[in-house]
């Protein structure tokens, strides 16, 4: 790719990232349980206020590239850069923009999402939040990496409305507003690879899933 491309294909990203919302609604009642998934970029993960109007109770960063401090409860034992609990329930997949990423990361971003969805907490003041609410995928910008990750999810967990992972990416483009200039790099093929890889994964894991882990196991 030449100089003059990656220059012109970042020129057509900040003009569609200047048009569009921070954050897209992408899935609405996800499994019947009022859960709707979100899309969105590093401003939208990043605002507390506009998670709570969303009603975004869970936030899954799979940027490598971009640490936001969530925490507004800060734990007395903070003796140097502050620790505690967000507004949110916080996960963190570290994903490279490209090249660079053994394909399970994809794998484990999946079952993560899934996880967070089903996972429960014990009645502590340690684990504040009530709930999972809507969930945001985020990345840097909120048209890759985020999507390779949930169409993979939406791809496996809704195949009747997403029989492929095409379709799922079809759908997101259109729903984040993706502009078909960015569509080559939004999200990039190799981050599409590596999550067909992790879809034919799953449909070999899953016969061989346990159930959910339980006291004495």
């Amino acid at each position: 790719m030449t100089t003059a491309e990656i220059d012109r294909i970042k020129e057509a990203f900040a003009r569609a990232d200047a048009a569009r919302d921070p954050m897209h609604l992408i899935h609405r009642n996800l499994y019947g349980r009022g859960i709707d998934l979100y899309i969105g970029n590093k401003q939208a993960a990043s605002d507390p206020a506009y998670l709570a109007e969303h009603g975004v109770g869970t936030v899954v960063n799979c940027a490598v590239n971009l640490d936001i401090n969530m925490v507004t409860n800060v734990d007395p034992e903070t003796r140097n850069l502050p620790f505690g609990w967000s507004p949110v329930r916080y996960y963190k997949l570290g994903i490279v923009d490209g090249p660079g990423n053994p394909a399970p990361m994809l794998l484990a971003g999946y079952y993560q999402l899934k996880g967070l969805i089903d996972q429960t907490f014990p009645q502590k003041p340690s684990y504040p939040w009530q709930g999972t609410g809507n969930i945001l995928v985020n990345c840097r910008g909120g048209r890759s990496r985020s999507v390779t990750l949930v169409a993979l999810f939406l791809h496996l967990e809704c195949p009747s409305d997403y029989p492929t992972l095409q379709a799922a990416i079809d759908h997101i483009r259109v729903a984040r507003q993706l502009h078909p200039d960015e569509w080559p790099q939004a999200p990039k093929q190799v981050l599409v690879d590596a999550a067909q890889w992790s879809a034919d994964m799953v449909a070999m894991i899953r016969p061989f899933e346990p159930a959910t882990i339980t006291e004495g196991e």
